[in-house]
């Protein structure tokens, strides 16, 4: 299982991960007979090689206990997925976060023409995430044709980058970057009053 994709052995063999060991000898039993290579119509080597690997694994105490914590780590991250997807708010910060990143793209590329990229680290701390954390959205924009990767190893926007920031930008004039709002071009970013 070492940088193998997790496989269910309980859902492979339709049983709950409490089945006890007679349990899972007869489930196997019935499963490899179906499925065994010379079983006429249903025979398939390579779900029956599973159901083998399967039926070892959780009849062997030690095994099992192994494949058990495995098992729930494997669960604990799917609620975590499933979870983060039933929260609206993480695609919405997300969506700001690639708008950021365009929005900073796009003023380097203006402001600097011979030297229109940005590190991860840079764009890391002007978002305020770190840079691990905008691996994805960097695919995203990169995917999607809005930025690309420069022989120096940083990352620019494209025209089609500079495009869509200006589609943005008409359909909500104001945007938030590096703490600053910004009305959309041609006008004159202003910063929040600082204390008295």
């Amino acid at each position: 299982m070492n940088g193998e994709p997790f496989v269910d052995y309980y859902e492979l063999l339709q049983l709950s991960s409490n089945a006890d060991e007679d349990t899972i000898h007869r489930v196997f039993r019935h499963l490899a007979k179906k499925y065994h290579p010379d079983a006429p119509g249903q025979g398939d080597p390579k779900l029956f090689n599973l159901l083998v690997n399967a039926q070892r694994m959780l009849t062997n105490p030690e095994t099992r206990a192994a494949y058990d914590a495995k098992y729930q780590q494997h669960w604990n991250r799917s609620w975590k997925v499933m979870a983060e997807a039933s929260d609206g708010e993480g695609f919405m910060e997300d969506a700001t976060v690639r708008e950021r990143l365009l929005s900073l793209l796009y003023v380097q590329r203006r402001r600097n023409m011979h030297q229109p990229g940005m590190g991860e680290i840079e764009l890391g701390r002007l978002v305020g995430s770190p840079p691990e954390h905008l691996e994805f959205h960097l695919w995203y924009l990169k995917e999607k044709g809005w930025l690309q990767r420069l022989d120096t190893g940083m990352h620019a926007i494209t025209a089609q980058g500079v495009d869509e920031v200006e589609r943005q930008r008409v359909r909500s004039p104001e945007r938030l970057v590096d703490g600053r709002v910004s009305r959309g071009r041609g006008a004159a970013e202003q910063t929040p009053p600082g204390p008295p």
